[in-house]
This record gives structure tokens, C-alpha cells and sequence, in this order.
């Protein structure tokens, strides 16, 4: 277990305790605020000048990426930097800060790792550099960092040695920025300085690495550093030829190959401009907003504490990138209600946990993942959020009813309602009625834009401007004829819930923010760096605006003092969201040590050979073992490291052993597989700290509370096995009508595996009931299962009936090819490729436009040549590799067939448990 998990988690446990002792419902918003900062955004909380100064650097940070983000410096031709030196210059502040915000833990074992490994370090690069004269001062960098850990790291102050460590390190990060252009002069052959400062560097940003984020990151990417020396004394199905410190430096730290790679990239270009958005949306006050929403309209349902905090949890998902700040942002007020309603400490707390956690798989942002996604699959960040959206959402809707089911259980009712609701047909007309304005209002608002930009050209962008500006104030004007939303106190008596009307409409201003970046995202398909800065400019209008506006309408304007307080909270707002980037910072610049490992030794094709080995060659085996590497990595590591790190070794492995299973997995299905399982890692005990911080609100136990967490997040940790499987739950290759049977069929598939993992569908279920839940949900999933028994999708046709073969299918459509041959290391292999045939008049001109020319004889068909960049090329077809067998799509009855003896077993289970449960009581739904 990770020492600093272990630490944060004894701070947990200190806070519940005390809480307990002193008889209160729930902890100070200081000491919140305090456990959140010991995990995400550091532990010292500096005042007088050191502590301004650190506030302005973290406030330049901010000003930077917005400055690089923005057309400004194009206009102007100034301030432009190139990915290179816009990276350099994001790690220095990173480092920088990590240094200044994270003092050392203390403990025995963080000590030793923080000084050994250095020294290890050392001594590799040492013996790696043994070609170089000039290597004496190698020992000492060790010694020096070393010593800087040893001498100790106090919270309430930084000493000398610490500011030297900073400053080092933010120089060796700031490098590549100042001397860009003599790098790139001698790419592939450093000079001393060069060696020196990737020494330091390396060694600090570890160090910065187990401050930040704890050792376990630290101890992954040691390994494979020393991986990399070492290569030749591994154990034969690892080994590689070793690599000295010149070929090190330069791939790691003077290319951007290693520590400068795509993670770190990502982290400047997108992901820093996203967690500032919702900072900053946060800072205006969305977060309570959200809640009080979701409180309103949800709150005298059955358990309707639980199921808002569901609801609010997945709408400040939207802007905030931990799981630990969601469940304390939320959690302060949700918990504690959920205990009023009838809730245990412990479920009180695992609700919390299972929806703050869900909220990092919630498009449009989704962490930082995302945006690696596009990066790491090459798709657009559209494609990657459209292929998201459903699991996302369904998920959601589970862990609602799941609310909904435990509250049947305890027989719990919701809070009163603050109105007298209207009768249900009026309240259907009311939702239509409304559903039918969005849907004129976005209309006309999406075929205005349309009109717009061809009729004023360049002045578009002024006239867009111009009317948010006046929607904004309209909303202004519609918030300030409501009372101010203030969050109650969860552990007073509630009397009756807010009124939904008048709730909703004093904060809808947050929701325009959102819309543009939506906007920005899914329509306009700007970059997602570009469109998370508009939409993060119109909040920094907003914030310094909202005060004077709302005090103005309301008629107690206090110009100057609304004003100031507006730009306080913009400074805070941009201060809070570089704090919460150090982490993400450091994490994928370590995480691309790894990376940068992994490509410059060769160790992701042994990998395949050792999961290959370990699975037997069976898909599931590979995905069991992928989900549980990605579980056991992120008991340590942040959720974005360990995405980075399981993706780049294992994605490729499940995506060829796939095809050698005659499984075609897209490699979006795996990124999320092993996305998914990296965010269960924050609900999994022993270690989830999100967890510990829900106990410690709830003042239930720890581990309980991890536990019951973890069985409410199964339907999370089922779904990446179904869309691996099924990838119309990505909604791959499907249209509009299938999308939406898709999106209806999945929810009501996972709302019956929640009822038969919580023993729970309209009453307590017996054994043989859940398992028929089990089986219906699994035929509604995957449909396709049981067709492919009854009549197999493919006809196998002899290979030398090829050219039969592919008349048989029209120009467009996929028929699959089983191959055998030898992979470019001359080790035999076999899979099974997708071909898309190509146009023509007879079989032979179809395999040609495919890019495929073959020698067919009467018992062995030769692949001859195939076309670059052609069909046959994409499917991982080469010269001299033999065609076994060609499987023709078949004519199989609809999949979807299925659907009715599972319907038909459902209804069967529906009036067995009615009979068996009686008459219903009278409750809110």
C-alpha cells in the first residue's frame, strides 16, 4: 500500500474520529477544505510573502496557458511558443510548485524510497555513461537529492534546501525552452550540459513525483528506467539489448520521445484549460447551484437525498477532475441527509463515492482521459465523447435505481415536498411542453449561427459575443428576482424542500458556460484546447460581472466593492485551478518516462508475449488480467497516470490477441476498458481514498463504507466486458434509430443487473431469481451471443474461392480473412483481419481496389503484394502471408430477436414476484 495513501488515510481517519467525539454530523468546511489540499493540490498552506509569491506564480501558470491557448499571440505575432516550449515551460511550473505545495512525507518507507532510489538511479546512470569522461558529478546528483530529502521538509515553512531543489528543477523542466534551438541542431548526440541537466531532472521530477502523487508512480517509473539499463540481464522473454545514458538522455529528456511526450503535451494543450473551466465555474458558485438543483427535484422521492446526490454528483463531474474534491464538495451536504432519510453511515457514504467517482467517466470531460484518447486512438474528441456518452449515462441511471432499491428495502420515504404537485397528466404536458421549447430554441439558435457567420464574415465572432452577452444578462435579470441560493445546513431539520421552480431559475447563468464549451465542442468541432478557452473567457467575464450585475438589479449596488470582490474571485478561481494541475502535471510527465520506456526497449511486443502466455491466448483471461493490473496500479496512481501507463502497455496486446481470437476490438473499446477499471480504483479497498474521505464526512467505517461502495460500482465494472463485446454500447457503426434501441435496451439491461446484484427487484429476490435477472440482463447486452449459437454469422469458404467470395457482399461491406505468416520478427503468428472490398466488376478488380494482389493456387493462397495506404493495409495484411479460411457475413436473422424470450422471462419473474410481494405501498416514486 502507498505511504501516502496510508497517510492521507490516517488524516481521514483522525477527522472521523474527532467528529465522532464531538457528537458533530459532519466536518468543518476548513478541515475539508484541509484533507482535500493533503491530496490534490498540497499539503502546506503558507501565508506572508512566501505564500503570495506562491499564489502568484500559480496565478501565472494560469495566465500562461490561457495566454498560449488563445489567438492573441497569432494576432499580435508574440509570446508564440511552439508544443515543445509550451510543454517545458508547463513541467516548470508543475515541478515548481509540486516542490513549494508538497512537503516530504516523513514515514520510514517514504524516506527510504525518497532516498534510495536517487542513489540507485545514480549508480545506473553512472555505469551507463561509462563511455564519458566528464561522469564524477553523476554520484553527487544523487547525493544531493538524497540529502535534500533527508534533511527534512516542514509544512509550515520551506527551507533552503527545498527552495534549491525547486529552482533546479524547474530549471532542467525549462531546458528545452531556452536552448530549443541548439537542441534541435543536435538531436541524437548530447552534449555535457545536456547529460547534467537530464540527470537532475530526472531524479527531481521522481522526487516531485513522491510528494505530489505518493511512491507507488515514483517506484513504476524507477522500474522501468532501470528497465531500460538492464535490459540484457531480464529474464529472456523481456530481455532487450540495454541502453546507455547518451541514448537515455536523449530519448527521455532532449526529444520528445519520454518525459516531453503526448501525456505531457495533452496536459498543456487541453487538460489544463478544462480543469481551470471548472474551477472557475465552481468559484461562481455552479457546485452549490447543481446540488440545490438536483435536491429540489429530486428530494421527496423514495431515499431522495441519495438519488440528488447522484444527480449532483454527476453534474459537478463536469467540473471538478477528483474524486476526493467531489465527494467532499457534495458530500458535506448530501451524507448527511441521506442519514436523516433512514441511509447508514456507510451506504450514506458509498453513494456519495460510487456517483463522485462515476463523474470522471461523465462526457463532455472526463478527466484527463479524453483528450489522451484523441491523442493516443487518433479520432476526434466528438467521436471519443459520442462513444462514451451511453455507458456514462446508463451507468448513472443504474446507480440511481439502486438508491431507489435500497430504500425500498428500508422502507425509507423522501423529504416533504415544499409544493402541492400538480396532477400527473398536467405535469406530463408541462415536461412536453418544455422538451418542445429546447428543441425550437436550439433550433433556432443552430440555424442562426448557420446565418450569422456567412452573412457578417469576420465580425461574427463580435456579434456571437454580443448576444451571449445579452442572453446572460437576461438570465442575470430572471436570478435576480429569486431569492440567493445559500447551502442550508445538512444537519439542522429540513422542513420542507426548495421550490424547483425558483431554484432553477436563480442559476441558470452557470449553464451558459457549459453551453458554449458543448457548443464550441460538438458543433463548431473546434479544438478542445480552443473551446475550453472560450468557454473558460466567458467564465472570467462572468465572474467579474455576476456581483455588480445581480447587486445592481436588485438595487443594492455597491459598484467599486462588487467589482473587487469579482476580481478576488477571479484570482482565486485561477489560483485553484493551477493547484489542482500540479498533479496532473507531474503525473503525466512521469507517466511518459514509462511511455518513453516502453518505446525505446521494445518491451510492449514481449508484454504480448508474456499476457499471451499468462492467458492461455483467451480473450477474457486478457481482459481479467488487464482490469485487475488497472486496479492493483491505481491503488497508487492517479486515475490519468494509470490510464497512461495500462494503455500504453496493454491496449495494443488486447487488440492483437483479439484478432488472433477472431475478435475485432476497436481500440476505443480497450482505451475505455482500461479507463473505467482505473477509476474503480478510487472505490476499491483496501486503498480508495475516496472512501476514506466519504467516511470521514459520514463518520461510518472506512472500509465499509469501500466495500458496499465497490458492490454499488459493479454495473461500472461490467460494462467495459459488455462493450468490448457488444461495441453498440459505443455506439459504433450504428444510426440514429439503432442508437436510441441501444441506449433504451442497455439501461433497462443494467437496471436489472443492479436489481439482481442488490438481491432486490420488486421484492427480495431468491437465488435462482437473480441469476434469471443475470441472465436476461446478459441476452439484452448481447444478443448477438446466443444468435451466433442458433445460426453462426460467417460462412467459411475455401480460400481459393476468394474472388467467389467477395461478389457475394456488396463494394463497402467487411468479409474476414483468417492468416498465418511471420511478424517483423520473424515469429510465426495468426489472426483474423477485417477486409472492406473495395469496388469492381468481378472478384479479382474487388481485391485489387482493396489493395490485395494474391497468388492463388489450387491449395494455398499467397498474399503477393498489398497496396500502401490501401483497405487491405489497414487490416494488418502483408506480402507473403497465406489466407486460410475467408468467412462471408451470412444471412442471420436479426440479433435483436432475442429480445423476446427475454422479455417473455422477464414478465414470467415480474407476476411471480408481484404474487409474492403483495400489494404495493403508497409512496413517492
Amino acid at each position: 500500500m502507498a505511504d501516502k495513501d496510508r497517510d492521507e488515510k490516517h488524516q481521514f481517519e483522525a477527522a472521523r474520529v474527532e467528529m465522532e467525539g464531538s457528537g458533530h454530523g459532519g466536518l468543518s468546511q476548513a478541515e475539508l477544505d484541509e484533507l482535500v489540499a493533503s491530496s490534490d493540490t498540497g499539503g502546506r498552506n503558507l501565508t506572508g510573502p512566501i505564500g503570495i509569491f506562491i499564489v502568484v506564480v500559480a496565478l501565472a501558470w494560469s495566465l500562461f496557458q490561457l495566454w498560449i491557448a488563445s489567438p492573441i499571440p497569432f494576432i499580435l505575432g508574440f509570446g508564440v511558443f511552439n508544443d515543445t516550449e509550451a510543454r517545458s515551460i508547463h513541467l516548470a511550473f508543475a515541478v515548481f510548485l509540486a516542490f513549494a505545495s508538497f512537503p516530504a512525507a516523513r514515514t520510514p518507507v517514504q524516506l527510504g524510497l525518497g532516498v534510495g532510489i536517487p542513489l540507485l538511479l545514480a549508480a545506473l546512470f553512472f555505469v551507463g555513461a561509462k563511455e564519458d569522461t566528464a561522469i564524477w558529478w553523476i554520484p553527487l546528483a544523487g547525493l544531493a537529492v538524497a540529502a535534500g530529502v533527508i534533511l527534512g521538509s516542514p509544512k509550515d515553512r520551506i527551507p533552503v534546501w527545498e527552495w534549491a531543489m525547486a529552482i533546479v528543477g524547474t530549471i532542467c523542466a525549462i531546458y528545452l525552452y531556452i536552448n530549443y534551438t541548439a537542441i534541435s541542431s543536435r538531436v541524437g548526440a548530447p552534449i555535457t550540459l545536456d547529460f547534467v541537466v537530464a540527470v537532475f531532472g530526472l531524479m527531481l521530477l521522481l522526487e516531485a513525483t513522491r510528494r505530489a502523487l505518493g511512491p507507488a508512480l515514483m517506484i513504476v517509473a524507477s522500474v522501468f528506467l532501470i528497465y531500460t539499463f538492464l535490459g540484457p540481464y531480464m529474464p529472456s522473454i523481456i530481455a532487450h539489448k540495454g541502453n546507455n545514458l547518451s541514448e537515455v538522455v536523449n530519448h527521455h529528456w532532449i526529444t520528445t520521445e519520454g518525459v516531453f511526450g503526448i501525456a505531457l503535451g495533452v496536459s498543456t494543450s487541453f487538460v489544463f484549460l478544462f480543469v481551470l473551466f471548472g474551477s472557475l465555474l465552481d468559484k461562481a458558485g455552479a457546485g452549490n447551484y447543481f446540488i440545490q438543483v438536483a435536491f429540489s427535484l429530486m428530494g421527496h422521492m423514495r431515499g431522495g437525498p441519495a438519488k440528488a446526490a447522484v444527480v449532483s454528483s454527476a453534474m459537478t463531474g463536469l467540473i471538478s477532475g477528483s474524486s476526493i474534491a467531489n465527494v467532499v464538495t457534495t458530500g458535506t451536504f448530501t451524507i448527511p441527509l441521506m442519514k436523516r432519510v433512514g441511509f447508514s453511515s456507510e451506504k450514506a457514504g458509498a453513494v456519495e463515492v460510487a456517483s463522485s467517482v462515476n463523474g470522471q467517466i461523465m462526457p463532455p470531460v472526463m478527466g484527463a482521459a479524453a483528450f489522451l484518447m484523441v491523442e493516443y486512438v487518433g479520432i476526434p474528441y466528438f467521436d471519443v465523447v459520442t462513444h462514451a456518452f451511453v455507458p456514462a449515462v446508463i451507468s448513472y441511471i443504474a446507480l440511481v435505481y439502486i438508491v431507489h432499491l435500497e430504500a425500498m428495502k428500508a422502507g425509507m420515504q423522501g423529504l416533504p415536498r415544499a409544493y402541492v404537485p400538480k396532477p400527473i397528466v398536467q405535469r406530463l404536458i408541462g415536461i412536453a411542453f418544455t422538451v418542445a421549447a429546447i428543441c425550437a430554441l436550439s433550433f433556432a439558435v443552430y440555424f442562426g449561427m448557420g446565418w450569422i457567420r456567412p452573412t457578417f464574415g469576420g465580425a461574427a465572432g463580435y456579434i456571437v459575443f454580443a448576444f451571449l452577452t445579452a442572453v446572460y444578462v437576461g438570465l442575470m435579470y430572471i436570478a435576480s428576482r429569486e431569492a440567493p441560493l445559500k447551502m442550508e445546513d445538512p444537519n439542522e431539520p429540513v422542513q420542507k424542500l426548495p421550490l424547483p421552480g425558483p431554484t432553477i431559475r436563480a442559476g441558470l447563468q452557470y449553464i451558459l458556460p457549459v453551453v458554449v464549451l458543448v457548443w464550441a465542442l460538438m458543433v463548431d468541432r473546434l479544438s478542445p484546447g480552443l473551446s475550453a478557452f472560450w468557454a473558460a473567457s466567458f467564465m472570467i467575464f462572468i465572474l467579474l460581472t455576476q456581483r455588480p450585475l445581480m447587486a445592481m438589479m436588485r438595487g443594492e449596488s455597491s459598484f467599486a466593492a462588487d467589482i473587487r470582490a469579482g476580481v478576488i474571485d477571479l484570482v482565486e478561481g485561477l489560483v485553484a485551478g493551477a493547484r489542482n494541475m500540479i498533479g496532473i502535471g507531474i503525473a503525466t510527465a512521469t507517466a511518459g518516462i514509462i511511455v518513453g520506456s516502453v518505446s525505446q526497449t521494445g518491451v510492449g511486443s514481449a508484454l504480448a508475449d508474456v499476457v499471451e502466455v499468462l492467458s492461455g491466448g483467451n480473450i477474457l483471461a486478457i481482459l481479467f488480467l488487464t482490469a485487475v493490473l488497472s486496479l492493483i496500479l491505481g491503488m497508487g496512481l492517479p486515475t490519468t497516470a494509470n490510464y497512461i501507463v495500462v494503455s500504453a502497455l496493454l491496449a495494443p496486446v488486447i487488440v492483437t490477441l483479439g484478432q488472433q481470437n477472431g475478435l475485432i476490438v476497436p481500440l476505443i473499446a480497450v482505451h475505455l476498458f482500461v479507463f473505467y477499471f482505473g477509476i474503480m480504483a478510487d472505490v476499491t479497498p483496501p486503498v480508495g481514498l475516496a472512501s476514506f474521505a466519504a467516511a470521514a464526512v459520514s463518520g461510518g467505517d472506512p472500509i465499509k463504507t469501500g466495500v458496499v461502495a465497490f458492490f454499488y460500482s459493479l454495473r461500472t465494472a461490467a460494462l467495459p466486458f459488455l462493450f468490448i463485446f457488444n461495441t453498440d454500447l459505443l455506439l459504433i457503426n450504428v444510426t440514429w434509430a439503432q442508437g436510441i434501441l441501444v441506449f433504451v435496451v442497455a439501461t433497462v439491461a443494467m437496471l436489472l443487473f443492479a436489481a439482481a446484484t442488490q438481491g432486490w427487484f420488486l421484492t427480495r429476490n431468491k437465488i435462482h431469481e437473480s441469476l434469471v435477472l443475470l441472465l436476461i440482463a446478459f441476452t439484452l447486452f448481447r444478443p448477438g451471443f446466443w444468435m451466433d449459437m442458433v445460426v453462426p454469422p460467417f460462412e467459411n469458404t475455401p480460400p481459393a474461392q476468394i474472388e467467389q467470395a467477395v461478389m457475394q457482399v456488396d463494394p463497402g461491406e467487411r468479409i474476414r480473412l483468417n492468416v498465418s505468416g511471420v511478424d517483423s520478427l520473424g515469429d510465426p503468428i495468426s489472426f483474423v483481419a477485417p477486409l472492406t472490398v473495395g469496388e469492381g466488376e468481378t472478384g479479382a478488380d474487388r481485391l485489387l481496389a482493396s489493395g490485395l494482389e494474391l497468388v492463388i493456387g489450387e491449395d494455398r493462397v499467397v498474399i503477393d503484394n498489398v497496396a500502401f495506404g490501401s483497405a487491405a493495409a489497414e487490416a494488418g495484411l502483408d506480402w507473403d502471408q497465406v489466407i486460410n479460411e475467408v468467412l462471408v457475413p451470412a444471412d442471420q436473422p436479426s440479433k435483436y430477436l432475442m429480445f423476446l424470450p427475454a422479455l417473455l422471462l422477464l414478465a414470467g419473474l415480474v407476476m411471480l414476484q408481484r404474487r409474492r410481494a403483495g400489494p404495493a405501498e403508497p409512496a413517492a416514486a
